[in-house]
């Protein structure tokens, strides 16, 4: 399994690194188009008020140059968990800055995986699209975590697909931006990642269609 892991990490570093290599061959100066910072993004959603989490400075290293954004929404009812929302948006990444996988850094933070399945969504103004849906655990408690990665009107699970197109969009449409879309909540005791994805799927619904503003399709 670790040797597996290792592998799986050097491939994605040596693809994000041929990435990189090809963006920076292409000279021309790349298409932005408009949007909104994601410091902008509404706080309260359906009655949700929510809590910024500002990343410190190691992280946003990790990170690299983009516009990033996390907020943990809660249930005016206080009867559903919480959900926690973050956004990682790169207007260009021909620089090497890409969207990483989450399942690189939650390990390293003690959260253990328990299921890791594709599932596709069906989301308000968008075509059918695939996503990873990723139960976690730690010390007694599971997390189930929802993400894709979305640039261009486009969701995708893989991240190796999502460097292929990153090619693509930047030799066809001369754009390299592109983002991460990462839902995570509490489950219930005993409660299904089915369950809690049905659970998650209004809050998601009522999200992605905001998302156009601050990720440009």
């Amino acid at each position: 399994m670790r040797l597996f892991t290792t592998m799986r990490f050097t491939a994605a570093a040596l693809l994000i690194a041929l990435t990189a290599v090809l963006l920076q061959a292409r000279n021309r100066i790349e298409i932005v188009p408009p949007h909104l910072p994601l410091s902008g993004f509404p706080a309260e959603l359906g009655g949700w008020n929510s809590t910024e989490i500002v990343q410190d400075k190691e992280t946003l290293a990790i990170l690299g140059q983009g516009d990033f954004l996390e907020r943990v929404y809660q249930d005016p009812g206080g009867k559903l968990p919480s959900v926690d929302i973050f956004l990682a948006f790169f207007p260009t990444q021909r620089t090497g800055d890409t969207a990483h996988s989450p399942q690189h850094c939650l390990p390293g933070a003690g959260w253990n995986p328990v299921q890791n399945v594709r599932v596709r969504l069906s989301l308000p103004g968008h075509a059918p699209f695939p996503a990873n849906r990723y139960v976690i655990s730690k010390a007694g408690q599971r997390r189930l975590v929802l993400y894709w990665f979305w640039a261009h009107d486009r969701g995708v699970a893989s991240e190796y697909w999502a460097k292929y197109y990153l090619v693509r969009d930047a030799i066809a449409m001369n754009r390299s931006d592109g983002s991460l879309v990462r839902f995570l909540t509490p489950m219930f005791p005993g409660e299904t990642a089915e369950a809690a994805q049905r659970r998650l799927l209004p809050f998601t619904s009522a999200v992605v269609p905001i998302l156009d503003d601050y990720i440009p399709r």
